[in-house]
């Protein structure tokens, strides 16, 4: 899936942006254009300081302002980008922006935005140059692991459009949400070879009201993850594979954790991932909530565990033999079909610490795809609810 554009539209692209952002605003937008602050776009000057000196200037106009990054490919040293803004502010990226090479152990950020409201993303490619980073990103093993960059970070933010933006290759996330209300991303692409370490394609925690849409996502780790205090999340659209599948957790590792609550994921593809649905927490853990969670009309090709809830997640070799404490309820399997690696199809895995309960699964078809044949099965502990409809597995409930 592809989402290149070409110039023609790309200017088109830039009007109805310009129009969007300008909806509301009694100001005409500035534009701020990298090259007139002294970038360079030859994929060697590291171009930070330009990028600086731009922001400084949008973020203290007025109105709607737009910082265009001209074509080319810009070498970008790890920048924070803080607000408060006194206005909108928009990236127009008709190039490539190019992290170093180098693993740059101990940061945990190659782009940040910060304390931002009205923030558009669009266009253009974010190249993290991950590959010589990934034999460090080890943290699951070793405990004196350094941080690694994040291609993009919004802490903070508020009121953000990402769409049309493809980002290779990340040394850590890809899209990294802290803090942040009413996001939307669209259309963006992320790839990165399945076997590069935690190259999440967009983790989210303590967010709130974030829409994530006609996507593709092909990574080493987790398509989507989400953490403690993600709320109101809706995903539609989306394309994962390969990677780790949709995640929420890994959830219950700290003192008073937020609940993940009304998540929806719908109308997407699962095509060759290690898992397609999850839900982990840890074990042993601290309390925590799950709740009013629903996976609906999904097609899986291949997956390893197309359904999976595991509350004995643990990644480390030192965890003991404790049960979870995170709570799970109401939550909706609907309309899952399509092809499982595995002979386990559905896995309902939870605490006996505290059971899940309202578990729906209506209209499940997964068959098995495997060499040496066989039907495909369910397995369910100390859970509560329901099968509806097409049963295939046999239900487990």
């Amino acid at each position: 899936m592809s989402w290149r554009l070409t110039c023609p539209i790309m200017s088109l692209l830039m009007l109805m942006l310009l129009s969007a952002l300008a909806k509301n605003q009694a100001q005409a937008h500035a534009v701020f254009n990298i090259k007139d602050f002294g970038a360079v776009g030859d994929g060697k000057t590291d171009n930070k300081k330009a990028l600086y000196d731009v922001w400084n200037g949008a973020c203290r106009s007025k109105g709607t302002n737009v910082i265009v990054i001209p074509s080319g490919t810009y070498l970008l040293g790890p920048v924070v980008l803080t607000g408060p803004c006194n206005g909108a502010i928009a990236f127009l990226i008709k190039g490539a922006l190019r992290a170093s090479n180098s693993p740059q152990l101990g940061i945990d950020h190659w782009i940040t935005f910060r304390f931002i409201d009205r923030l558009t993303i669009t266009g253009g490619v974010l190249d993290g140059q991950g590959a010589a980073s990934w034999p460090y990103n080890d943290c699951s093993k070793n405990p004196n692991c350094k941080a690694l960059p994040v291609t993009m970070r919004f802490d903070f933010v508020t009121n953000a459009w990402i769409h049309d933006v493809t980002s290779l290759n990340s040394k850590n996330f890809h899209f990294n949400l802290f803090s942040c209300r009413d996001m939307t991303f669209e259309h963006v692409t992320i790839t990165a070879p399945k076997d590069s370490p935690n190259t999440d394609g967009i983790h989210m925690a303590l967010s709130s009201n974030i829409t994530i849409r006609d996507s593709a996502i092909g990574t080493g780790d987790d398509c989507i993850s989400l953490g403690p205090g993600s709320e109101n999340i809706k995903m539609t659209g989306i394309a994962c594979g390969p990677g780790h599948g949709v995640s929420i957790g890994s959830l219950g590792g700290s003192p008073n954790e937020p609940p993940v609550t009304n998540v929806f994921l719908g109308s997407s593809t699962f095509t060759g991932t290690m898992n397609a649905l999850r839900i982990k927490t840890k074990a042993p853990s601290y309390q925590g909530v799950v709740t009013d969670i629903t996976f609906q009309d999904i097609f899986v090709k291949d997956a390893g565990n197309p359904i999976i809830i595991d509350q004995q997640y643990c990644p480390s070799k030192t965890c003991r033999p404790q049960s979870s404490r995170v709570k799970i309820s109401e939550v909706r399997f609907r309309n899952i079909r399509g092809t499982s690696s595995s002979l386990v199809a559905v896995n309902i895995n939870c605490s006996p610490a505290a059971p899940c309960t309202g578990i729906e699964l209506r209209d499940i078809n997964l068959e098995y795809d495997g060499r040496e044949g066989g039907r495909t099965s369910s397995v369910c502990a100390n859970a509560k609810g329901a099968f509806y409809g097409k049963k295939n597995p046999p239900s487990c409930l």
